[in-house]
């Protein structure tokens, strides 16, 4: 559970430093924001967050993958276990 919330924290906060970036880069270029913009603003921060969370966060991503697969292989030998006495 540990790696999951370590993992889904540091995706959010990357996403809200680029959206915040895109945001100012855009203000001080436009001198206004509408709401257009700060559409834009979100689906250019979650591209960029996105390509930059599978280069920069490959280590969590990586331990919270080997964390659902301990538990994966857990359940699967219980279940067997279980078969295995009926």
């Amino acid at each position: 559970m540990k790696e999951f919330v370590v993992y889904t924290a540091l995706r959010l906060l990357m996403f809200g430093a680029t959206f915040g970036v895109v945001i100012g880069v855009w203000q001080v270029v436009t001198g206004e924001i509408t709401s257009a913009d700060v559409f834009w603003a979100v689906l250019i921060g979650f591209v960029v967050s996105g390509i930059g969370s599978y280069f920069l966060l490959n280590a969590q991503r990586e331990a919270f993958a080997r964390r659902v697969d301990e538990r994966a292989s857990r359940s699967m030998q219980r279940i067997q276990a279980k078969e295995d006495v009926d």
